[in-house]
């Protein structure tokens, strides 16, 4: 175990520096893309399905709104003069300690909060693979359980490693989703398609509840900035892996998700969570092995994502933590520089929340309920980067009006994106986010508290140091 680093250590060898930035444009967009593209998009179909077709429409709102939050956190690498652990270095940055720890909490718990979302579909795929029908929970847990451990395993082997697997499984899981958005829809049904809104209640309803799984599905679109660190040439490969992953994941995520509710009836869709499998069979009908090939490759594609997801986990509280705002031993780390207590707490705490929602609930309640805590709780970064930017903005100089009001519509509509997201979570959503500010809140007392003890034992312990060496 090394200590975390410390300000008066001398800066590292540029040589390590180096080899601490192993991921180039291709590495940090397949990281982008491997983060946003997990298991979620094979189960995502089912549940905007519940919602009705007008899901489609709230997708690709979502993914315009996702998009220009990519330029954003570009723009915002390029400023700032130390973006390591993106978002939440932004709002440090502009609005000070506070903000910027308040940012990086969210952030944290939404990151390891969504590795457990990911993992209960992960699940889902591997039942559905190995043909285990009606499992106890305990089965579903222990399934989780390798989902959540192997990617930490991964990752502590290091960086290197880490992003040859996220490129491996971001190739692996492209071929199936690509072949469903093609071939597929030479075999749609236009009978198969639900009702413009299907989700018993108001247009808004529908609304709200598409909404939350399509954010969702593009959380990820901030990971090449939280992993700034690690990015080679960061103030211009940050923004361009960002929309560059975005934009490749949006266009996949319209086009197969209509395909999938055209292949399958929507009562049937509705009703299961492994929509992928169903469609597949649709396209191969009496060919068991296809479903078995599709399940297959889900639950690769959630091992790639889990991988890409505990190592934003482990670097934005590392970040944090290397400037005080979270417990000292998440900037602990090996001879490879990886934080490898930050990668050990980022599998143990969904481990935990698995346990406890498995004997709560099962499927796709299970996968809900993990999804709405995700959302609310990175909408709260997501607003706070914006409002650093629109601050910035609001205050600059001697610029070109044209350049001044392209940035602040772009500031701007991720301002209005993250509210509206926020907003059409639901009230459930917001509860359960807001309990976890106020828990942070109590932890930055702590912490803030043990700064200040440790500053007044410095300023004491001074004077006596410079009077004996007088």
């Amino acid at each position: 175990m090394s200590r975390p680093p410390s300000t008066s250590q001398p800066a590292r060898p540029a040589r390590l520096e180096l080899k601490a930035r192993s991921l180039g444009l291709t590495s940090a967009t397949g990281l982008v893309v491997g983060s946003i593209i997990g298991t979620g998009v094979f189960t995502m179909p089912a549940v905007l399905a519940g919602a009705g077709t007008s899901s489609l429409l709230v997708l690709a709102v979502v993914a315009a709104g996702a998009t220009v939050l990519a330029v954003l956190f570009g723009q915002l690498t390029r400023r700032v003069p130390n973006a390591d652990g993106g978002l939440y270095a932004y709002a440090r940055h502009e609005f000070g300690d506070f903000a910027g720890y308040l940012t990086g909490w969210c952030y944290w718990i939404s990151a390891w909060a969504g590795n457990a979302a990911i993992v209960s579909s992960w699940v889902l795929y591997v039942e559905s693979l190995f043909g285990i029908t009606d499992p106890s929970w305990w089965v579903s847990w222990g399934i989780a359980m390798l989902g959540l451990w192997i990617p930490a395993a991964v990752n502590l082997a290091g960086v290197r490693q880490m992003a040859w697997f996220e490129n491996l499984t971001v190739v692996l899981k492209f071929v199936p989703l690509l072949f469903v958005a093609v071939a597929g829809w030479f075999f749609v049904s236009k009978a198969n398609f639900g009702p413009f809104n299907a989700s018993g209640g108001s247009l808004y309803s529908a609304i709200g509840l598409a909404a939350g799984v399509a954010l969702f599905a593009f959380i990820g679109v901030e990971v090449a900035a939280v992993t700034a660190k690690r990015v080679r040439e960061p103030g211009r490969n940050v923004g361009r892996a960002s929309v560059l992953g975005t934009a490749a994941s949006a266009l996949l995520y319209i086009v197969v998700s209509a395909a999938v509710m055209g292949l399958v009836p929507h009562d049937a869709l509705v009703a299961t969570g492994t929509p992928f499998v169903p469609a597949v069979e649709t396209i191969f009908p009496g060919m068991g092995w296809a479903g078995k090939l599709i399940a297959a490759l889900a639950v690769v594609s959630g091992i790639g994502a889990l991988n890409g997801w505990t190592l934003v986990t482990t670097e934005v509280s590392r970040a944090a933590a290397t400037d005080g705002l979270f417990p000292r031993a998440f900037a602990w780390t090996d001879r490879k520089d990886t934080a490898w207590f930050g990668i050990v707490v980022a599998a143990l705490l969904p481990s935990l929340l698995m346990l406890w929602r498995y004997t709560a609930g099962s499927g796709l309640t299970v996968f809900t309920f993990l999804v709405n805590l995700s959302v609310v709780t990175v909408a709260i970064p997501y607003f706070f980067s914006a409002c650093a930017q629109l601050a910035h903005l609001v205050g600059r100089r001697r610029v070109r009006p044209l350049l001044l009001a392209r940035d602040l519509l772009i500031a701007g509509v991720a301002v209005l994106f993250s509210l509206w997201v926020t907003f059409a979570a639901g009230y459930a959503a917001v509860y359960q986010a807001l309990a976890m500010v106020l828990i942070g809140v109590v932890g930055y007392a702590v912490l803030a508290g043990r700064r200040q003890r440790q500053a007044v034992r410095r300023a004491e312990t001074t004077p006596s140091i410079r009077h004996d060496a007088a």
